[in-house]
């Protein structure tokens, strides 16, 4: 009975110890996320494409990986995150360029936090297993994967409308799984953790964005 009550108290502690590495890498990466974009702004510098976007994240997201058991790893987060901010910055001009674009950046970065706050919240306070959301996830991946292709070659509002929605919602899903796993111990690497919510956070604050652009018609 000992053991088992001694076990349990440093499973919880060591899920402890991980979610305050986790959330307090994430600030710091959001941060630098934030000065890159600001700084793609300021330079003014054209957005690098969908290929060499692609290409930037999975590589980086890659190396990332393969480094997360070191310090290394650490760098390989700050690299994929500034560089997403660089991705970021040219879209955040073009919505500064249209009337209201300021108002519904502020409004998406609300909505995103706020969002994420919540669902962090309920994950950490009730401690549930969200691991039934694996099926939905993975369903959900592929059909965004498919509509996304589809929208290359089908312009159609209803269909963007349809990603938008579908990339909020799986990034809600996203965050409440990894934050559960999180406080449940079943993931223990901070650095991956971190990647996994920067990008669910990232997809989420552009799929309101986009949103609420289609919304005022813009």
């Amino acid at each position: 009975m000992r053991y088992t009550e001694a076990l349990s108290t440093h499973t919880s502690q060591a899920a402890n110890k991980t979610l305050r590495n986790t959330y307090g890498l994430l600030s710091l990466t959001l941060l630098f996320s934030a000065f890159t974009a600001g700084l793609s702004m300021a330079m003014n510098l054209p957005h690098p494409g969908l290929i060499i976007t692609l290409v930037g994240f999975y590589g980086l997201l890659f190396l990332t990986h393969k480094c997360q058991n070191s310090s290394m790893g650490i760098l390989c987060v700050f690299a994929l995150t500034g560089f997403m901010g660089l991705t970021l910055g040219p879209i955040l001009s073009a919505y500064l360029s249209i009337p209201n674009g300021a108002s519904m950046i502020m409004s998406a970065l609300g909505m995103t936090g706020l969002s994420f706050l919540g669902l962090s919240a309920y994950a950490v306070i009730t401690r549930k297993d969200f691991s039934f959301l694996n099926g939905f996830i993975t369903v959900g991946f592929f059909v965004l994967l498919f509509a996304v292709i589809a929208g290359f070659f089908v312009q159609m509002p209803a269909l963007q409308i349809f990603i938008s929605a579908g990339f909020t919602l799986f990034s809600a899903a996203v965050i409440l799984l990894q934050t559960s796993e999180i406080v449940r111990g079943g993931q223990t690497n901070y650095i991956m953790a971190t990647v996994t919510l920067y990008v669910s956070i990232y997809n989420m604050f552009l799929s309101i964005l986009s949103l609420l652009g289609m919304a005022n018609d813009d």
